[in-house]
């Protein structure tokens, strides 16, 4: 066991645990935030994505031992209010069904947007290919990130 100091939304949390021990773990099991969710336990899904230093990456097979001095953000760090645009186009377009999925996918479209502001549908598609929907709502996810985008 070993001792780390994280930020994590912009906060510095104090954990204890073993070097191999998924970020995914980490948040929900040890600092008892649910948001980020498990899916596949393979970075296949997108269901565990959060942000290290603005870039998306699949917090189950992330070791809290390479995370080292990052930046850690969660969905319930994207927002305060839980009004940024993406969450409110979320809202507007009715993606979620079961919702399940959608912190991931909302993580992952933030940094999209981050990273390209204006993306086009080819982009969009490219960006978000790896995140699953057991929903199917992928149409209107598009469509909120475009709607996102466009604010």
């Amino acid at each position: 066991m070993e001792n780390y100091t994280l930020t994590i939304n912009g906060k510095k949390q104090e954990v204890t645990a073993t070097p191999d021990m998924p970020l995914l773990w980490v948040l929900r099991d040890l600092l008892d935030m649910k948001g980020t969710k498990f899916g596949c336990g393979q970075a296949l899904c997108g269901a565990c994505t959060v942000h290290l230093d603005e870039v998306a990456v699949r917090s189950c097979s992330l070791p809290i031992s390479e995370v080292k001095n990052g930046k850690i953000t969660t969905i319930e760090g994207l927002s305060e209010k839980g009004d940024h645009p993406l969450q409110e186009a979320w809202v507007e377009h009715v993606v979620p069904q079961c919702g399940y999925y959608q912190g991931g996918q909302i993580m992952t479209a933030a940094a999209l947007l981050k990273q390209n502001p204006n993306p086009t549908e080819a982009e969009i598609e490219a960006a978000m290919q790896g995140n699953l929907c057991r929903c199917g709502t992928y149409n209107r996810i598009k469509a909120a990130i475009q709607t996102a985008a466009s604010r």
